[in-house]
């Protein structure tokens, strides 16, 4: 069977698990993101922040996230217009549509290491959405001194477009409202990352959906999901499959599409492309 066949023969496979699926759990890692358009260097880091890479060398979106900006106006700069680039822009590519369109007929939930927010643009149900890892529009405390997140576009949008010379005006700088330190994005790095409201009714409408659909027809989707946090989705994914024998795991991630062999018969893996493969379905 040549490799064309294959991947042929692997589509047909889904198209049938999500006709037949009475729930669809998707699982949604970086690669989703990036099969959308959401890249971080080459021509789209050229084309937002070639003057940041300029002035400080570096040569991609991620490696400005973390440089050592001697001063938070400069800080600021630089993740006031990543935010606006990469959370309240939508990404270049209908990829999130075409896989709304797949499930929105579904009883479906999302789960998603992601915190670029494509889901919710692209018409996926909020209270059908867990953002385990945090949010980029959502800034905390830095502390954190008390367990609240807050909205951040008007601020974002305000430090994206009065910076000037890489940096924003004092006065914008975030600070708490609480106790008068800074801010900072509502992103999971350390111990510090506050769950707010939000994120614990989020996690407990996933845990109703996992125990409402424990031995249902269901179609666990992994997309894109690589192994930095593979204890999320991945694992957990194949062991709702091996525990529940209606159960069908998909995976599509160019690259690294596999699964265990003790669910290898009710598994479709697809090495491919992940905007070419929901285009097909």
């Amino acid at each position: 069977m040549s490799f064309t066949q294959s991947i042929s023969t692997q589509i047909d496979r889904l198209k049938e698990a999500l006709a037949v699926s009475d729930s669809v759990l998707v699982g949604a890692g970086a690669g989703l993101s990036a099969a959308a358009g959401f890249t971080y260097s080459g021509e789209r880091f050229e084309r937002y922040f070639s003057d940041f890479g300029e002035k400080y060398g570096f040569q991609d979106m991620y490696s400005g996230g973390f440089y050592p900006y001697k001063t938070p106006e400069e800080h600021w700069a630089y993740w006031s217009r990543y935010i606006l680039v990469n959370r309240y822009m939508d990404p270049p590519k209908p990829v999130y549509r075409k896989l709304f369109d797949l499930v929105k007929d579904k009883d479906y939930f999302v789960i998603t290491t992601n915190v670029d927010h494509c889901f919710q643009k692209a018409g996926f149900d909020k209270k059908r959405l867990f953002y385990t890892q945090g949010d980029y529009g959502l800034f905390q405390c830095s502390e954190p001194c008390h367990n609240e997140t807050y909205d951040n576009e008007e601020a974002v949008r305000r430090m994206a477009k009065e910076q000037k010379d890489m940096r924003i005006p004092t006065e914008l700088i975030p600070r708490c409202p609480v106790c008068g330190k800074p801010m900072t994005m509502n992103l999971r790095a350390d111990d510090k990352f506050v769950q707010d409201k939000g994120w614990n009714d989020a996690y407990a409408r996933y845990e109703k959906f996992l125990k409402t659909h424990k031995q249902a027809k269901t179609l666990y989707l992994e997309l894109g999901v690589g192994y930095n946090t593979p204890a999320i989705i991945k694992y957990p994914f194949w062991y709702f499959t091996e525990q529940n024998q209606g159960a069908t795991y998909a995976c599509i991630n160019f690259g690294e599409a596999f699964c265990p062999e003790e669910i290898e018969k009710r598994s479709i893996c697809l090495n491919a492309d992940i905007a070419q493969i929901l285009g097909e379905l």
